[in-house]
């Protein structure tokens, strides 16, 4: 028996807390192992400015949400210029590990902004909100 293209459903498999879990379905354009499109909005995050992962994933509606661009930001390359330091948790706290933590917490404070224990203070201030394509407005929450 034949398949149709559209009758076929792309099996991907993404590491959770217990192991491999597959996931069904369209993933929109974003390879598990292709992070391109992540990587580029990431790399239009201004000097002295911060995103959170759940802002990047809405921005560019990724499955599987914040989870999945802290895997793409996980997976970033060095050398490329990825500046990952910008990407941080809801609220502005940092979340990832030591010693990936301290390097994170130096190159904000010498981008300007000021952290107390694992949290940017007056994160609101330095919030960046990605520009829609068509209409050049924010993507702010309502």
């Amino acid at each position: 028996m034949r398949k149709r293209l559209r009758d076929i459903v792309r099996k991907v498999y993404v590491a959770g807390p217990f192991g491999l879990v597959a996931l069904n379905g369209c993933i929109g354009g974003i390879d598990g192992m292709n992070w391109n499109s992540v990587y580029a909005l990431v790399k239009k995050i201004p000097r002295g400015r911060v995103i959170t992962y759940g802002q990047l994933a809405k921005a560019l509606r990724l499955p599987g949400g914040a989870r999945t661009a802290g895997r793409a930001m996980a997976a970033s390359p060095s050398g490329l210029g990825v500046p990952w330091h910008r990407v941080v948790g809801a609220g502005g706290r940092l979340l990832i590990r030591e010693p990936h933590a301290s390097l994170q917490r130096k190159l904000l404070e010498t981008e300007g902004l000021t952290l107390a224990e694992k949290r940017i203070l007056n994160f609101k201030e330095f919030q960046w909100f990605p520009k829609r394509a068509a209409s050049g407005r924010s993507i702010r929450k309502k």
